[in-house]
């Protein structure tokens, strides 16, 4: 793995020098592609543990492009537009990235082993595998599913790393997927080993900086994450007397509040309860941090966006990774249907 800065590594290696909509923060990575992002996750983890084998990993991404593409029997495939195919593979990436750089900074005896980072890469790509509806599921779209997706992804990893000969570890990955939640409170996840507990701030840590980094990531809170908000019921709730009690009135109204959301996330997940973990992408890059530099440069685009109520500025409009190639009708009339049944009941 390079240790040049992003910007000067992309420059070399012939990359586009405007950033992608579906690659990585250093435009160097197609994250919509199973196969790129998998070559890529492979490079790290073969030159960090060149003895071991990739295949369980590599498994674990054929089993994952076809669960979202709806090919598992029992499944329908990914449908919830925000935490679409392009956030899971973004995410594996951010991980591998992570584990490797714990790997190269630590003692031997705070190393995580190369099965202990497949694992981790293995749950990294099932995190939001639960958002994935059974055949039989009585919701309309798995943003329904909101509430319970981590304990559903952890039931769905459950069953796949014994077929991948890692049954062993199937107690650790259904726990530690629950740092990329809020169904379970952090300091009650049960972790004996520290070193998986360590692995759960990498997820975490994983998951946010993808999310968070993502080129569109405005856009996408705009016109995606709202939605998404809406069916699962987190834009609006009752109050006692039936009163509907408005969180979030639209997707404009998700974006005023973005700035409190990150500034609140970094300080009480990323350097609190992940204990900074973020930091560790400083090994790879020569000191900076990619991730939190575009992170950075978000929260000030969207405040002169906020300053200025220049909205028009947010004009890109990537594509969806769901398994239907244009999903944002049917969402969009989803979300509809939720606000008039909502305020007309």
């Amino acid at each position: 793995m390079s240790t040049l800065p992003a910007a000067v590594a992309s420059a070399r290696s012939g990359a586009p020098r405007y950033r992608r909509s579906d690659y990585d923060v250093t435009n160097t990575v197609q994250v919509s592609s199973v196969a790129g992002t998998r070559v890529a996750v492979e490079a790290l983890y073969m030159s960090q543990w060149p003895e071991a084998s990739f295949a369980p990993v590599s498994a674990a991404f054929d089993f994952m492009d076809r669960l979202f593409a709806g090919e598992v029997p029992g499944y329908l495939g990914i449908d919830t537009v925000y935490h679409d195919r392009q956030h899971t593979l973004d995410n594996v990436l951010a991980m591998a990235r992570l584990l490797v750089a714990w790997e190269r900074s630590r003692p031997v005896e705070w190393r995580f082993g190369a099965e202990r980072a497949a694992m981790g890469l293995i749950t990294s790509l099932f995190h939001d595998a639960g958002y994935v509806r059974e055949v039989d599921a009585p919701c309309r779209n798995g943003a329904e599913l909101t509430g319970t997706h981590v304990s559903r992804s952890a039931r769905i990893l459950e069953r796949l790393l014994p077929t991948l000969g890692m049954a062993e570890w199937v107690p650790v990955a259904t726990n530690i997927v629950h740092f990329t939640g809020y169904e379970k409170p952090l300091g009650e996840i049960d972790t004996p080993d520290p070193r998986d507990r360590k692995v759960g701030h990498l997820l975490g840590t994983a998951d946010l900086l993808a999310q968070l980094s993502d080129r569109c990531y405005l856009e996408k809170c705009r016109d995606r994450l709202y939605p998404e908000f809406v069916l699962a019921g987190l834009a609006h709730g009752r109050a006692p007397d039936g009163r509907v009690v408005v969180h979030y009135a639209s997707g404009l109204d998700l974006l005023r509040r973005t700035p409190m959301f990150v500034t609140a996330t970094r300080r009480e997940r990323l350097e609190g309860a992940f204990e900074g973990s973020y930091r560790l992408m400083e090994v790879l890059y020569a000191g900076r941090n990619p991730y939190i530099e575009t992170i950075d440069g978000m929260l000030v685009f969207l405040q002169q966006v906020l300053r200025t109520g220049n909205w028009p500025l947010l004009r890109r409009q990537p594509p969806v990774f769901t398994r239907d190639p244009n999903p944002m009708p049917e969402v969009r009339s989803l979300m509809v249907s939720k606000l008039k049944d909502l305020w007309n009941g």
